[in-house]
């Protein structure tokens, strides 16, 4: 049994080497699901940016007076939208609390080549 877990800390180890600096979704044994940014690797565990959501004042003020409903969270259909950022917090999880370590995919988009010129503007 002892074998089994250090080869499954060796093989989480080493893909989070291959990770580091990329955006990442970490599942912990307890079942959560947070995105992370993985800064370090030590012998027993990661030092990772942890995204926290955050809005500015003014949302959470007009939030908490209920005065006004908007039609959708981030604006649009003429109305105003909530300030929403993301910020991130460094944090240190230890391998043993580590059940998965999943890549974020983003989207690739093709290179295209511009639009040629007609032959009279060249």
């Amino acid at each position: 049994m002892s074998e089994e877990r250090n080869h499954f800390h060796r093989k989480l180890y080493d893909q989070c080497k291959q990770y580091t600096y990329y955006h990442v979704m970490l599942t912990m044994q307890d079942g959560t699901a947070v995105d992370a940014i993985i800064e370090d690797v030590a012998d027993d565990g990661i030092h990772a940016l942890i995204g926290e959501e955050a809005m500015d004042r003014q949302s959470e003020m007009e939030l908490a007076s209920n005065d006004r409903q908007y039609y959708g969270g981030y604006g649009g259909y003429g109305y105003p939208g909530r300030g929403r950022y993301r910020r991130y917090g460094r944090q240190f999880i230890p391998f043993a609390s580590l059940a998965a370590l999943a890549l974020l995919p983003y989207a690739f988009l093709p290179y295209y080549p511009p639009y040629p010129y007609y032959p009279p503007y060249y």
